[in-house]
């Protein structure tokens, strides 16, 4: 048993979606979550700028005294947890390998897609993380940048966000695929709109909730889990507090927000 809270980070808000499948998986669970609001976004900046962001997040974690981090930024677990990973003095778990083992664990037709910010679909990791489960897997990679903003506007059933959707996705739909991952943390607020696209015969691959999994199973085999029977109480620290954020966060977390508190870490 471990008291200590898990430390959970991102660019922005998206990681919310992760913290949502873990509160839900694991409500013993104390969080601590670090959003980056005043430097995103990452999918702009150069592999060393966002390794040392990313650092400076972890340190400041740490500093909290927790037990595990979840690396819940698609950007940083492809361009930063690679160089990092080895050097941290707690468990660190991306939201790639993660969404890759799960596709490829489940994929029958060996033909996986991959959505994504741009930044994530140029770095390759999804690709490289499918192959290393599995070397015969057809994978097909499309940048969505336009879904961030439209999810954030909270147009997630509008019909802009459809015909937004059916164009990026229609080079996807020739391939044959029978699973696509959801490569950021902002897609699992679209996987009705992308479902209805792709059609059934697609598992759709949420990313943050295989992480979240992949956490339980870390916590159980460290034996790390935190006592039951207790309140656990969740911060949240933004580096910037925008307009609008309460509301925009909580549709992401899918319940009341924890009191919020802007912290800057930068050096």
């Amino acid at each position: 048993m471990d008291a200590r809270p898990l430390g959970v980070f991102d660019s922005g808000i998206g990681g919310l979606t992760v913290v949502r499948e873990l509160l839900r998986l694991l409500p013993d669970e104390e969080l601590v979550y670090y959003g980056d609001v005043a430097r995103l976004p990452y999918g702009n900046k150069s592999p060393e700028t966002i390794t040392r962001f990313s650092r400076e997040i972890i340190d400041f974690l740490v500093a909290k005294d927790v037990k595990a981090i979840v690396v819940a930024c698609n950007t940083a677990s492809a361009l930063a947890l690679p160089e990092l990973q080895g050097t941290l003095p707690v468990p660190v778990i991306g939201v790639i390998e993660s969404g890759a083992r799960a596709a490829a664990e489940t994929s029958t037709t060996g033909k996986v897609g991959v959505i994504a910010t741009a930044s994530t679909v140029r770095s390759g990791a999804y690709t490289r993380a499918l192959r290393q489960q599995r070397e015969d897997l057809d994978v097909f990679e499309r940048a969505c940048p336009l879904f961030v903003p439209l999810v954030e506007e909270g147009w997630i059933d509008h019909r802009v966000t459809r015909e937004v959707a059916a164009e990026y996705l229609a080079p996807l739909e020739h391939h044959g695929l029978d699973t696509l991952i959801l490569g950021c943390t902002h897609y699992p607020l679209l996987k009705k709109v992308i479902g209805e696209v792709m059609g059934d015969v697609v598992r759709l691959v949420d990313s943050g909730e295989e992480t979240a999994r992949t956490v339980v199973e870390l916590l159980d085999q460290k034996s790390l889990r935190a006592p039951g029977g207790r309140a656990p109480v969740h911060a949240v620290y933004l580096s910037d507090l925008p307009a609008a954020f309460t509301g925009t966060a909580e549709r992401f977390l899918g319940r009341a927000l924890p009191p919020v508190e802007v912290v800057t870490v930068a050096r």
